[in-house]
């Protein structure tokens, strides 16, 4: 009895580890000690922000790359998550702040960015290429001047200042440790669902939409729908993204949701690559190492043609990102006897 449930035991192990990937459970490991071996600073402004960043731009990713939606609003999406936690939570700005519970505000701030994104999309999918570019950029210009000019609700340009993180469990969630394990967490959960979503009936379905949308509707899928869900879906990321950029930050303003840092997750997005759930982070963490310590190398005036030059090297020698990179590297990786494992 023990001698024949043995091997089935180690053969299960061993298809559940095959599941994983070990690049994954490397990856984990790895995620899961770095707070052991880096400083509070390395914590939060670069693990912490380079996963809210990379949740981000996984939004965008989630669209583009299994929809074949290109969104220049994803940043106004997490701005609306943002604003709202501002808002209806409490600020520093003795401006509105209705002071509700983390509770209910972080929720609320999370499905008023999926309703907004769904929006967004609803207007957008009835255009194709370039001109749903066009279409989000445009609508990401028009909110950043509307909460610009607006002091009612959104204060105007100085936006909202003192927004905290919550305090429960005896925990402050903003100290470096716990924010970096709250951003690890929360974008590890996204990242699963992401990866596994696209592998459901809805994600197959979906990129059966971006491939042949003509054929799809001829069948009886209503292709709108599918889109615009598709949309409600990455504004959940967007939106979890937002609550944390907020919490980071400390403050919102219409400067955070800019047109300068629309295109920002578009360029962590490519640099990245769109093929995986994985590129979006590893953009991120690029874009998030260069802003840290390049722009000292280099000036904050040279800054930006240095991000410039950066994504149009990689695109020019790799369209598909770093990740079409190492996909180009495995296969020299694997005759030399170095194969990677995942």
């Amino acid at each position: 009895m023990a001698t024949t449930d043995l091997p089935a035991a180690s053969a299960a192990k061993g298809n559940w580890f095959e599941r994983i990937g070990a690049g994954h459970f490397l990856l984990a490991v790895a995620l899961l000690v770095y707070p052991a071996v880096a400083s509070d600073f390395f914590l939060t402004q670069i693990g912490g922000y380079s996963l809210v960043l990379g949740m981000l731009a996984l939004s965008l990713m989630m669209l583009a790359g299994y929809g074949g939606m290109v969104s220049l609003a994803q940043i106004t999406v997490a701005g609306v998550a943002g604003y709202a936690v501002a808002i209806f939570g409490e600020n520093g700005a003795n401006v509105l702040g209705f002071g509700w519970p983390w509770w209910i505000v972080v929720p609320w701030a999370v499905l008023l960015a999926s309703i907004a994104s769904a929006l967004i999309g609803w207007i957008a999918v009835r255009t194709q290429g370039i001109y749903t570019i066009m279409i989000t950029l445009a609508i990401a210009t028009a909110i950043f001047y509307f909460a610009q000019q607006n002091y009612a609700i959104f204060n105007g340009f100085s936006g909202f200042a003192g927004v905290r993180a919550p305090q429960f469990w005896g925990v402050d969630w903003r100290a470096p440790l716990p924010f970096y394990y709250l951003c690890l967490g929360i974008a590890v959960l996204a990242y699963v669902a992401v990866l596994y979503g696209a592998r459901s009936t809805f994600g197959l379905t979906l990129q059966a939409v971006r491939d042949n949308p003509r054929r799809m509707r001829a069948i009886g899928y209503d292709v709108t729908a599918h889109k615009v869900f598709a949309w409600f879906i990455a504004g959940i990321v967007a939106g979890l993204a937002g609550v944390l950029m907020v919490w980071f930050n400390g403050r919102i303003s219409p400067g955070t949701i800019g047109v300068g840092a629309a295109i920002n997750i578009l360029i962590i997005a490519v640099i990245g690559g769109m093929r995986h759930p994985i590129g979006p982070f590893i953009g991120a963490v690029v874009v998030v190492l260069m802003q840290t310590f390049a722009i000292d190398i280099v000036g904050a005036q040279r800054f930006n043609t240095l991000i410039g030059l950066v994504f149009l090297a990689i695109v020019f020698f790799s369209p598909d990102g770093i990740l079409g990179l190492w996909e180009r590297i495995k296969p020299h990786l694997a005759q030399e006897g170095l194969r990677p494992g995942g």
